[in-house]
Order: C-alpha cells, then sequence, then structure tokens
C-alpha cells in the first residue's frame, strides 16, 4: 500500500512523532486531500496536551490546511480531484443539532475539528468531508493561505459581522498572529483602524499594516485615546489578556462593541453602568464555516491581505510548534510538506 509521512501525538501530553502511514482511501462524502501546507496555531495545543474533550489517541493535529485534491469519495458533488482546497477549524457539522437545523454550522453541537476530532494537516494526506472544503483563489500561495483559514477568518467574520460600516473607528488590540491580520482587514473594509499594543516599537509595523493610529498601552491611557477620536465603533480583541480587554472598554462609542477573539480563563471586568448607559456590549465570535473560509481567501486575494509567516518542513513541526508556542515567532509558523 501507498504510504505518507505524518506527525502525530501518541498521547496527552506525548512529543510530536515523525511516523509512516498508509495513505487512506475517502470512504462516501470525504475527500483525500494531498497536503501542500499547514499553518501552526495555538489551538493545537488542545491536541499536544489532551486538553479538548474526547480527543483519541494517537492524533494528527492541523487544522490550516491548504492542499490539492487527490481523491474524492462516492457521493461527492462539486470537488474534483486537482483543485486547491483548504480545511479550517471547521471540519464538519452533524446537520441535526439545533443550531445546524438553523444553519449556524459553526455552532454545531457534534462538529468536527481538523486535527482534534480527526486526524490534521500535520501529514503529507489527510481525509476531510467534502462540506468542510473551501477553494483557494489562484492568487494565494499555499503558504499564505494556510494561516488565513484560523487566524484570518476568525478576524475577518467577527469584523464583518459586527454591524461595522465604513468610515466608522475600528480598534484592534493586539497585533500579534490575530491582530496583524485584523488591522489589515478594517483597514481594508475602509474603517479608520486603531492599532492597540504594548510598546511604541511596534507603531512603524501598525501602520505599514494600515493602521491610522497606533495607541501604546504601557505609556498611553488607550480608553481616552479612543474616546478622543469619538470612541470605537467596534473593539477587536485579539490578546489573551482579560485584564487589557478590561482597561480599554471605556473606549467603546455609544452602541459600540468589544467582539473577543483571544481565549483567556479570566473574567473581563466591566461596570453595568459602561454597558446599559451606553448600549455597549462584549461579545465572542467562534471562527465560521467553509464559505466564510472561502469568503476570507477571497477577500484577502482581492484586497492584497497577506499573512506575516515563517515555514518549516513537516520533520521539523515540533519545532515549529515550540517556536509559536513559547512567543518566539511573533506571528504565524506554517509546515510545509514539499509536494
Amino acid at each position: 500500500m501507498p504510504r505518507m509521512r505524518a506527525v502525530q501525538v501518541r498521547n496527552a501530553n506525548g512529543p510530536f512523532e515523525l511516523v509512516e502511514r498508509e495513505i487512506p482511501t475517502p470512504a462516501a462524502g470525504q475527500i483525500l486531500i494531498k497536503v501542500q501546507a499547514c499553518g501552526v496555531c495555538h489551538s493545537d495545543a488542545f491536541t499536544k496536551l489532551g486538553a479538548f474533550p474526547g480527543i483519541s489517541y494517537p492524533r494528527v493535529p492541523g487544522h490550516e490546511v491548504v492542499g490539492v485534491i487527490e481523491q474524492v469519495g462516492k457521493r461527492v458533488v462539486g470537488w474534483k480531484p486537482g483543485q486547491r482546497v483548504g480545511v479550517g477549524w471547521h471540519g464538519g457539522h452533524c446537520g441535526h443539532c439545533p443550531s445546524c437545523r438553523r444553519g449556524d454550522f459553526i455552532t454545531c453541537a457534534n462538529g468536527q475539528i481538523p486535527g482534534i476530532t480527526y486526524d490534521g494537516g500535520y501529514a503529507d494526506y489527510m481525509l476531510a468531508p467534502f462540506e468542510a472544503l473551501a477553494a483557494i483563489p489562484d492568487g494565494l500561495q499555499a503558504a499564505e493561505a494556510a494561516p488565513l483559514l484560523c487566524a484570518g477568518i476568525t478576524t475577518y467574520n467577527a469584523l464583518r459581522n459586527s454591524g461595522l460600516r465604513p468610515g466608522d473607528t475600528v480598534a484592534v488590540l493586539g497585533i500579534g498572529g490575530l491582530g496583524h491580520l485584523g488591522v489589515q482587514f478594517a483597514a481594508n473594509m475602509g474603517c479608520r483602524t486603531v492599532a492597540i499594543a504594548r510598546g511604541t516599537d511596534k507603531g512603524p509595523l501598525a501602520r505599514k499594516l494600515g493602521a491610522h493610529h497606533y495607541l501604546d498601552s504601557t505609556n498611553q491611557d488607550v480608553a481616552a485615546e479612543l474616546n478622543k477620536l469619538g470612541g470605537a465603533r467596534v473593539i477587536l480583541s485579539t490578546v489573551t489578556s482579560s485584564q487589557a480587554m478590561s482597561t480599554v472598554l471605556g473606549g467603546l462609542s455609544v452602541d459600540g462593541k468589544m467582539i473577543v477573539v483571544g481565549a483567556s480563563p479570566d473574567p473581563i471586568e466591566v461596570s453595568p453602568f459602561l454597558l446599559i448607559g451606553g448600549r455597549r456590549a462584549i461579545q465572542g465570535w467562534p471562527s465560521g464555516t467553509s464559505q466564510d473560509s472561502e469568503d476570507t481567501l477571497a477577500f484577502s486575494a482581492l484586497a492584497s491581505i497577506r499573512p506575516m509567516i515563517e515555514t518549516m518542513p513537516l520533520e521539523r513541526a515540533s519545532e515549529a510548534y515550540e517556536k509559536m508556542m513559547s512567543g518566539a515567532a511573533r506571528f504565524r509558523m506554517v509546515i510545509m510538506t514539499g509536494q
């Protein structure tokens, strides 16, 4: 049988292992993808650490997958071998839970996630259900497209569903792996974009990404500065510090909204008076469906939005993961299979 390489985690808290496996055959409704690139996401730690309910091992991580269709299973319509495709956080849905019956597939009670509920993209090949596929535009290279399938869709989809209008003031809290894409999306949506981060050294990068203003949270009162601009219609919070989120909430305008996409176990502190008096709100946003991924990719190609990446070959997947998790990779790591 034909063989492939895969990087797996044998058990929770176990090391990454480069192994050989048989190339799988797609069942009905499945697609076999020849992987070209797979982004490394902080959420890959769910698999590495066993921190997600119901993970079975061994498991191949990776949910920012770009490749080419190698083979299609029975009852697959609209997809054919040779097409460039991607698979993101949304890796399939059940179709029968209350969310699915309302067409809200990303909140499916039984949703699948590549690299968590089934083997992901740290491999030469992977299987995915056809409903998880997004078409890749010709203008995007595989390595560029991969992070857009998680970091990209999360920020783009949160912004476009926030109720913002061109000309509104949008603040992006944090300009790391998520935030550096959020700044680009907000600016290209026609918003007055304010980037917020720690230190003056990030100002030039923020402006290069399209920010009209930069606020240094270490020596400026960010909420006060936002109010000088009339308040933020939207604050997109990409940081993992709940304290940082709490300190900027006072910079929301009337009817302003903070959208949280950076996860933290700590509570966000906010005065009810702030929320009630100005009809302000705090909302979370959970990525999006495969069609949302496709929209993200198309907009990125149209507006020349690209993630800042560093690539490593599949055999160095463990190194790429450690670099991402340690913060040594300021933006996004992408694993390349060489296919």
